[in-house]
């Protein structure tokens, strides 16, 4: 068998944490840039770079920031339609610290010129934990759908983002709010119950303490 035949119902690859999980860090990484990648440089950590090549891992990664799931075919030929689709990327072995040995780093460039720097750990059985988005720890797994708002820390952006969300039937699952090094800037991550549509994000992007808005969907 090839080293990309599909082992289950919901992969390609040999691998849940190496191929399904790497997959899954860089949708949602795509996501998080909120457009096409045209330039990706891959940070890989612990078992993901010793063993990229022959799990799979870099090709699952590519497919991922092309939009695949882990599940698509087209990811055992994903250096193939990164070429036709002009995304340019290199893969660097490093050592990033004391994280989770299926660590990595994408630091991202868009279409547009916008950059984005993701990192994510794949924790086994295709689950992931992104961590980490522009030098601010962060803690969310993209299994529900997930609002990141990078804002201006002050009184009254919480509640004021919490009433669009009511105001929409929407119901909070989870909330966490991680601050930068310096105090005035802050990244909400919110993890709803129901799916999130752009008059949403419209209206979160209209409060004036709202630098961005980016949506997590769910695969």
């Amino acid at each position: 068998m090839n080293v990309f035949d599909i082992l289950g119902p919901i992969m390609v690859g040999p691998s849940s944490s190496h191929t399904a999980g790497a997959a899954r860090i860089a949708f949602v990484a795509r996501q998080i840039l909120g457009e096409d990648v045209r330039n990706a440089h891959i940070l890989l950590h612990g078992s993901f770079a010793k063993t990229y090549k022959g799990h799979g891992t870099d090709k699952a990664l590519i497919g991922g920031l092309l939009g695949m799931y882990p599940d698509d075919d087209r990811i055992r030929d994903s250096f193939k339609y990164a070429q036709q689709r002009s995304l340019d990327y290199t893969f660097e072995p490093t050592d990033l610290g004391d994280v989770h040995p299926n660590t990595v780093k994408l630091n991202l460039e868009g279409i547009s010129g916008k950059k984005i720097e993701v990192t994510g750990c794949s924790i086994g059985g295709g689950n992931i934990k992104i961590t980490n988005i522009d030098n601010i720890p962060v803690d969310f797994s993209g299994n529900n759908p997930t609002l990141i708002l990078p804002h201006i820390d002050r009184p009254g952006v919480i509640a004021a983002v919490t009433k669009i969300l009511a105001d929409k039937d929407i119901n909070i699952g989870t909330m966490k709010v991680f601050r930068a090094d310096k105090a005035d800037y802050s990244i909400m991550v919110i993890e709803t119950d129901e799916l999130i549509y752009d008059e949403t994000i419209q209206k979160l992007g209209e409060l004036d303490s709202i630098i961005k808005t980016m949506l997590i969907r769910p695969l």
